[in-house]
């Protein structure tokens, strides 16, 4: 008797659509890792231009100390001192007043509302180094509650 072979039929699947929900659930999880991407990437960002703003008023405050430094007179006399509140001198006439208006002006272009206060303390003798606070204050932030004081305090 001779031997016949059966025909092997290929064996169907049964899993059907799995494919395209494995896309999906691959799609999904793709999609969160982005999203969390960006969100670090604004947060960044967002800290990375609040360390700029620092970094300005540092600068900022130690160029007003050199100036003073270099026209110890003026700070003896007491030239130097405004507070927050006081107006930037409108016509300056000494060496002072004209340091006041640029500082004033730089610290108002490099920072957001930008402004600065001087506050000097003499010391026991003229000789003595004065002691100045000065302290920069700039808006961090979109809302007006985010103001940051930066506060240097240094013997001239």
């Amino acid at each position: 008797m001779p031997v016949t072979r059966r025909q092997q039929r290929p064996v169907r699947s049964r899993q059907r659509g799995y494919t395209l929900l494995e896309i999906l659930v691959a799609a999904i999880i793709l999609t969160g890792g982005l999203i969390g991407l960006a969100s670090m990437q604004a947060s960044g960002t967002r800290l990375n231009n609040s360390a700029y703003l620092r970094t300005q008023a540092s600068i900022l405050a130690y160029d007003i100390a050199d100036r003073m430094r270099a026209n110890r007179a003026a700070v003896v006399a007491n030239s130097y001192d405004i507070a927050l509140t006081d107006a930037t001198p409108g016509s300056p006439t000494t060496v002072a007043d004209i340091d006041l208006v640029q500082w004033r002006n730089a610290l108002a272009y490099y920072l957001p509302a930008g402004n600065g206060s001087i506050e000097t303390v003499a010391g026991a003798t003229p000789d003595a180094p004065q002691r100045a606070t000065i302290t920069v204050q700039w808006n961090d932030g979109r809302a007006a509650a985010d103001v940051i004081d930066f506060a240097l305090t240094t013997d001239l």
